[in-house]
């Protein structure tokens, strides 16, 4: 599983025109799930993304100090698949994403893993599979990628 992390002062969804989610200061997660994904990738994700200190603290001056839950921000997970694909040539190819009969039921339980973690108000989405307009403010910028792959750090 690879999740792109972006601290934003907000972010949205628009599907086919309407708003979809929107949220304030937080985290915009792109997440893009391997075929090979578990539950295990799921927690190390939902875990390292809930506990990025990529937030300042401005009582210690400390610029890399505070969590999302720390700071009592938002959350708002967008599924892309994209993000599983590698180029042959200059053609993608996105063999090693998850089919989306298996991904769309294992996305909506990465999105409630994040809910019951946090806060389940504070946790956001988009449609899976649709054609999704994402709307952003990125703040810093700051952004990191995780890497279910990694999970033994």
């Amino acid at each position: 599983m690879r999740a792109i992390v972006q601290r934003v002062a907000s972010a949205s969804v628009e599907v086919e025109g309407r708003l979809v989610s929107a949220i304030g200061p937080g985290l915009l997660v792109l997440v893009g799930l391997h075929d090979s994904d578990n539950d295990a990738d799921a927690d190390y994700i939902c875990r390292k993304v809930l506990n990025m200190r990529l937030f300042p603290n401005e009582e210690t001056g400390k610029t890399w100090d505070l969590s999302v839950i720390q700071k009592n921000h938002e959350i708002l997970l967008v599924s892309q698949f994209t993000l599983c694909g590698i180029l042959k040539g200059n053609k993608p190819d996105f063999h090693l994403a998850m089919p989306p009969d298996k991904a769309k039921p294992f996305y909506a339980a990465v999105v409630e893993k994040f809910r019951k973690t946090y806060k389940h108000d504070a946790v956001k989405d988009g449609i899976f599979g649709a054609m999704m307009k994402v709307n952003l403010v990125n703040d810093g910028p700051v952004t990191m990628e995780v890497d279910s792959t990694q999970k033994t750090k």
